[in-house]
This record gives structure tokens, sequence and C-alpha cells, in this order.
């Protein structure tokens, strides 16, 4: 997806001059008070850099990175979810309340209702065991395979934790290697590192 095919997607992204970033955030504004947006997306300023949210009317479907490809992020959630997305504060503000809860300390267990529609295959069960691992508690690899009935997939989980599209609220952040090694994390390690530190839990302590 070319950038300039975005404007319809996130008003002001694509947009250079103050009146055209008004006008796409007056269009964005009278089409969420008409409830046309599929996916609203907004963005959440945290100490791991800016993350977009983007929230479809089930719930909550992707939580991106700074330096995630957002466009091709976008052609994905427009493929499997709707095309109708759009800057939306409204549709977003739960979902970026409760981030900055976390963040600030505030907040433990999200209660965001979740759209799981961009989960596929056995990514399904580890998500949803990767769910249950509590604020300030983590497992590894090879546990959360046993948990779900694999316990010899230890591989097939880590890449289906690398692949999570949800995460922090999906603390995919919470999974270790035998040991106590990081492991991987889409996201970088600084900021798996800096997650698992605001919880409490310091990698190899």
């Amino acid at each position: 997806m070319k950038t300039n095919e975005l404007s319809h997607l996130a008003p002001g992204r694509a947009w250079t001059g103050r009146a055209s970033a008004r006008a796409a955030d007056a269009f964005a504004g009278a089409a969420d008070a008409r409830d046309l947006i599929d996916v609203g997306l907004g963005v959440v300023g945290s100490p791991i850099g800016d993350l977009t949210v983007a929230v479809s009317r089930r719930g909550l479907a992707a939580v991106l990175f700074a330096d995630e490809d957002i466009d091709a992020a976008m052609e994905r959630i427009a493929r499997d979810l709707s095309p109708r997305i759009l800057g939306s504060a409204r549709r977003t503000q739960d979902a970026r309340r409760e981030l900055e809860e976390y963040f600030e300390g505030k907040r433990r267990r999200f209660d965001l209702k979740v759209d799981r529609r961009l989960i596929h295959g056995i990514a399904r069960e580890v998500l949803a065991a990767t769910s249950r691992v509590p604020f300030g508690r983590v497992t590894t690899y090879g546990e959360l395979a046993g948990r779900i009935g694999h316990p010899k997939a230890a591989r097939a989980v880590g890449n289906a934790l690398g692949s999570n599209p949800i995460p922090i609220v999906i603390p995919c952040h919470r999974v270790l290697r035998a040991g106590g090694a990081l492991g991987g994390y889409a996201g970088g390690l600084d900021r798996k590192t800096r997650l698992l530190a605001l919880e409490g839990h310091l990698p190899g302590k």
C-alpha cells in the first residue's frame, strides 16, 4: 500500500498542509459521528514510544509500535477486518485510557474487549494462554507449549508470540526462555526489558 493511499485510513497522516489536515480531521469527525468507521485508529504516547491502536466494532484488534510497518499493518487490517479505517478518538478512547493507566502504574489488568480476527492457527491457543499470565509473573516458551497440550512445540509457540497483533494487552513480553533469558520480542528486546521492569520483574532475577 502506497503512503498516498493512506489518506482515507488515518486522517492527517498523508496530509502536509494545515488546511488539508483540518479538512481530514473534519471528515473523520463526521464519519465518526455517523458511525461509519469500522476500525478506529488512535495514538498513545508511552515510555516505549508512541503506540497506534486499532479498535474494531468487536474490540481492540491491534497495538502497533512506532517503528512497525504501519502501511503493511493497515493493509492487513483492511483485508481481514474492514477497509473502513479512520482516526477515531471516540472508538479508541478506552484502549488509549487503559494503556495510559498501565504505563502510569495504575493498572495491572486490562478490561478491554479484544478482537482476535487477526490471530490465526495455533496462535489462537498460544495467545489465549498468554493472556492468562498475570501482571508481574512470567512463564517460558516450553511451559506455555505444555499448557496448550503441545509440550514439544516451543518453537511454534515462539513464532506465534512473534506474530501477536495485540502486544502489551496480550502480554507476550511475559514469556521467556528456560533459565530466564529474554528470548525474542517483535517490539525489540529493549521494549521487552522495559515492560518487564515496569511490572517489577527484572530479567535474570
